[in-house]
């Protein structure tokens, strides 16, 4: 299961994490992101040990997405070593995202 990540945790989650990272921005009411929710689940299932995959609920965890500048949502960012290295906007294939997460580790 994908990791909810939130203001309060994602710097130690996600942004001091020795392994890649997946971060998912989100919302309830977004329909393309409950298209790529099962997508992110199953990722998180693949690849646990090996990345941190995480989602970002925007509408109670603002202060994240304003930091990254999240405008339109699906957004998913890749992160190593602290930093963005890949991003994907909008609804993707898991082999798109699949891709970017191999590409970045």
């Amino acid at each position: 299961m994908a990791l909810e990540l939130t203001d309060g945790n994602f710097k130690e989650t996600v942004l001091d994490s020795d392994k890649v990272a997946m971060v998912d921005f989100w919302a309830e009411w977004c329909g393309p992101c409950r298209m790529i929710g099962p997508i992110v689940e199953e990722l998180s299932d693949e690849y646990m040990g090996k990345a941190v995959i995480g989602k970002v609920n925007v509408d109670s965890n603002s202060e994240t997405a304003t930091n990254y500048g999240i405008r339109s949502i699906p957004t998913i960012l890749f992160f190593k070593n602290g930093e963005v290295v890949d991003k994907q906007i909008g609804a993707a294939s898991k082999a798109v995202l699949v891709e970017k997460l191999k590409n970045n580790m």
